[in-house]
């Protein structure tokens, strides 16, 4: 739970506006306590617009079709995981399960009450609310539709009814977010979508008061209670994409074309206030580009389908997300490992084995055209060929897109060095986004260093948001990240989870990019005035050079620099020298990368052993960490909820001039 604390510190970051709107909500809610909005009489007959053009599903390669049943073969024998835990008990679920620790949420709580951030009595609220997401059922209404087997779709009304029946409007964990209201109204539109065509269809949506009243209290709610000020980030875009796809599919109601136009007024305002003019999302936090960008996409489909006219705005932002998705990918189409990532997914209707990068940009190469640039796609998908269809006219591109691969997107301050094999993400923007900067680590200059695909120099992760405020703290903290601390503190100031009081500043200062030769970068910040932290990146063919340097009167106080290892690193210090070793998957018999989609599928890829050397400043002590937990020290984190024991080599010492070598072999 939250002490008063962190209440004057949030409130410290919001503008008059913004606690005016606040205020605002809380009246509501304390109405809503008392009485429930009351629905509008349901129309006499209700008819869905929100279906497949006809031919579409025979554009869906055998290999998409394949992954996807896959994936719903495994939920209709009960198993799913979400977040590295394990489910088995998924033919009929406890939607207020927490598996993890093995809570229950309270089901019939009014929902504004329930202490959703207390893990001790709730559980792991994400571990709750993700399921209720219900994008397994738009996974398993995808299989009905490409198999036509109806025990997909039954088992998809199964859990419908169950979920309408155990979540009755305002009541539980399940209405408090706006986020998962907006996904979970997305991932109905889809479902009813998908199911066209099997006969109980309109019996479970337009013929179902029960699905009514859910739909009718969803949107209003998302129109009542939308994010606004501070935390008009993420949460906003699903907010706004859910009722505009809502609104379009289910148009029943009174305030349907009201819903409908604000949504897509407000969706349009806000992608553009969420982006960067490069078309990095704002929040400089690679899954949440992913998530807004699927988030986009979609809605905006759904509103063309509908015939409500899409600004050429909302395109022009989508197909920007698209090409910087393009510009910062590794030759693994891996994006950048940056600020938060809770996997968060906007629509899904593609197996697990799909690559979610190569989708994204599959969509975009369809709707916007690919440039010359562009990686190659590896493997096809399933939702790109059904978006594509429901779009009625080829978005017009109003803006000049790149006639190269950019490799500094200034605004966002985030430039990607590449040499061959060697792919360099260096962190010189913006701490973070709005007052808040919800979703930001304190990684100011951080770097991350990939040799094909593989993390050899790593971003740690996110691993958690809630209850574990040690683990949050650490995947957050500059410590954590490969970056220099100076007097034992992050460079930005924390206030609480979601929270921070102080952003440092940072400026980029030179970047050179050549075709041929050298890329060098170089940048500053102001975490530690009056000290200042500069940093020179140089990568020249398979070297890499980093010069750290403490500039300004006075003692910074002790420094602490920090490597991180990816998992698959294995590492031998002698002194100042470290050893690296890894093996590459996914090579073919030459020992160059190979197409990972093709190579799971023909099974001819090999492994090669890698090499390199890092020689380190030897004014610093250098120590090994791996594993630790007090405090946690030597962790990766693969995705959200998961983490694993990495190499961690910390220096330790007096700041100056501080040089670091990484050769490949």
């Amino acid at each position: 739970m939250m002490g008063p604390g962190w209440y004057l510190r949030r409130l410290s970051r919001m503008g008059p506006a913004e606690v005016v709107g606040r205020a605002r909500h809380a009246v509501v809610q304390r109405q809503w306590r008392s009485a429930l909005p009351t629905p509008p009489n349901w129309p006499a007959h209700p008819r869905v617009t929100a279906t497949l053009p006809a031919g579409v599903l025979g554009k869906v390669s055998g290999e998409a079709v394949a992954r996807l049943v896959a994936t719903a073969d495994e939920l209709m024998a009960g198993r799913a995981e979400f977040f590295g835990v394990e489910r088995t008990d998924f033919v009929a679920p406890d939607w207020f399960l927490d598996p993890k620790t093995g809570r229950s949420a309270p089901s019939d709580m009014y929902a504004f009450d329930v202490p959703y951030r207390s893990e001790d009595t709730v559980g792991d609220i994400k571990q709750i609310w993700e399921p209720s997401r219900h994008q397994h059922l738009t996974v398993l209404a995808a299989a009905y539709a490409v198999t036509g087997s109806s025990a997909y779709a039954t088992r998809v009304a199964e859990h419908l009814r169950s979920w309408w029946a155990a979540n009755p409007p305002l009541r539980g964990p399940h209405w408090v977010s706006g986020i998962e209201l907006g996904i979970r109204l997305l991932s109905w539109v889809w479902t009813r979508r998908l199911l066209d065509g099997w006969e109980d269809a309109a019996e479970l949506f337009e013929q179902n008061p029960d699905f009514q009243l859910q739909l009718w209290h969803h949107q209003n709610w998302l129109a009542t209670l939308r994010s606004h000020g501070s935390s008009a980030n993420n949460h906003v875009i699903a907010e706004d994409a859910g009722l505009l796809a809502a609104a379009c599919a289910f148009g029943w109601f009174p305030e349907s074309a009201g819903w409908r136009a604000e949504a897509m007024r407000s969706l349009d305002v806000q992608l553009g206030r969420n982006t960067f003019p490069s078309g990095l999302n704002a929040e400089l936090a690679s899954e949440y580009h992913g998530l807004v960008l699927e988030l986009g996409l979609a809605a905006a489909a759904e509103a063309d389908a509908a015939g409500t006219p899409v600004p050429d705005s909302t395109w022009d932002v989508l197909l920007r997300m698209s090409d910087a998705l393009a510009s910062i990918v590794d030759n693994r189409m891996r994006p950048p490992r940056q600020g938060d990532a809770d996997d968060g997914f906007g629509l899904i209707v593609d197996g697990t084995a799909t690559d979610r990068w190569a989708s994204l940009l599959a969509s975009g190469e369809a709707l916007f055209g690919r440039l010359d640039w562009w990686p190659t796609i590896p493997g096809d998908d399933v939702r790109t060929p059904l978006l594509a269809a429901l779009v009625s006219r080829t978005p017009r591109v109003t803006g000049v897109r790149p006639g190269r691969r950019p490799a500094h997107l200034r605004d966002a301050g985030m430039t990607i060095l590449r040499s061959g094999r060697v792919w360099v993400r260096c962190d010189g923007g913006p701490h973070g986004f709005l007052s808040i900067a919800a979703h930001a680590h304190a990684d100011a200059l951080s770097l991350e260093v990939r040799h094909d695909g593989v993390d050899v120099l790593a971003d740690p992760g996110t691993f958690c948001y809630h209850g574990e405020p040690q683990w949050r703290q650490y995947f957050r903290s500059t410590l954590g990240h490969n970056t220099l601390e100076l007097a034992g503190r992050d460079q930005s100031v924390s206030g609480g989870p979601f929270l921070w009081t102080r952003h440092a500043v940072t400026k980029v200062l030179e970047v050179h990019t050549p075709d041929l030769g050298p890329n060098r970068w170089s940048a500053a910040h102001d975490g530690y005035a009056p000290a200042v932290h500069r940093r020179t990146v140089e990568l020249d063919r398979d070297v890499l050079k980093i010069v750290d340097e403490v500039l300004g009167e006075g003692s910074p106080g002790a420094a602490r620099l920090a490597f991180h290892f990816g998992p698959s690193v294995t590492v031998m210090l002698d002194g100042t020298t470290a050893r690296l070793r890894w093996t590459a998957e996914g090579t073919n018999e030459s020992g160059t990368a190979a197409d990972p989609l093709v190579g799971r599928v023909s099974g001819s890829l090999t492994s090669a052993v890698r090499t390199a050397v890092m020689e380190l400043p030897p004014e610093l002590a250098w120590t090994v960490h791996r594993g630790e937990t007090e405090p946690p020290l030597g962790w990766y984190s693969a995705g959200f909820g998961r983490k694993e024991p990495a190499t961690t080599l910390v220096g330790s010492g007096s700041p100056g001039h501080l040089t670091t070598l990484l050769r490949f072999s």
